[in-house]
C-alpha cells in the first residue's frame, strides 16, 4: 500500500488556500536528508510558511515537499523528504493535521537512510513509546 501522506498532505495544501488561509509546514529538521536554514531551526524543529506568496516552484511529490524561498532576504532551496513533516496547518487558526502513524507511515520510519561520504548505511528506527500490556475487551477512559 502506497502512503497516504503526499495525498493527505496535498488536499489540506489546497483546502488551506480555498479558504485564504496561511499554510505553515512544522518539519524534524534533524531527519536525514532535510535541506531547511538552520539558523532557524529550534529544538530539532523549524516552522514553514508555504504560501504561495512566500515560496516560489512549490511542489508535493511521492517523496518530498520542495520549494525555494527567501530567509532574512536569501534565496535558498528547501527540501523537506515526507517522513520529516509533522503538520500541516493555518496561521491564523491552527486548522489542519499532523501525522503521526496514518497508513503505511511505518514507510518512513522503518528504515533511515543515513549517508556518511560515499557509504550508506541503514538505521532501525525504535518507537520511544514503552511496551504497552495487550489489553482484552472495551477500555473507558474519561476526558475531560
Amino acid at each position: 500500500m502506497k502512503p497516504s501522506r503526499p495525498f493527505i498532505l496535498r488536499g489540506l495544501y489546497e483546502w488551506l488556500l480555498e479558504c485564504e488561509l496561511t499554510p505553515y509546514l512544522a518539519v524534524n529538521a534533524e531527519w536525514p536528508d532535510v535541506v531547511v536554514p538552520t539558523q532557524f531551526v529550534e529544538d530539532g524543529q523549524i516552522v514553514l510558511n508555504i504560501n504561495p506568496s512566500a515560496v516560489m516552484g512549490f511542489q508535493i511529490s511521492d517523496e518530498a515537499v520542495f520549494f525555494n524561498a527567501r530567509f532574512g532576504g536569501v534565496p535558498m532551496d528547501v527540501y523537506v523528504p515526507l517522513g520529516a513533516v509533522l503538520a500541516i496547518y493555518a496561521r491564523e487558526n491552527g486548522a489542519g493535521m499532523g501525522f503521526g502513524m496514518e497508513p503505511a507511515a511505518e514507510l518512513y520510519l522503518d528504515k533511515l537512510s543515513v549517508v556518511d561520504g560515499d557509504d550508506v548505511a541503514e538505521v532501525e528506527v525504535k518507537s520511544e513509546e514503552p511496551d504497552k500490556p495487550e489489553r482484552k475487551g472495551p477500555v473507558l477512559r474519561v476526558v475531560k
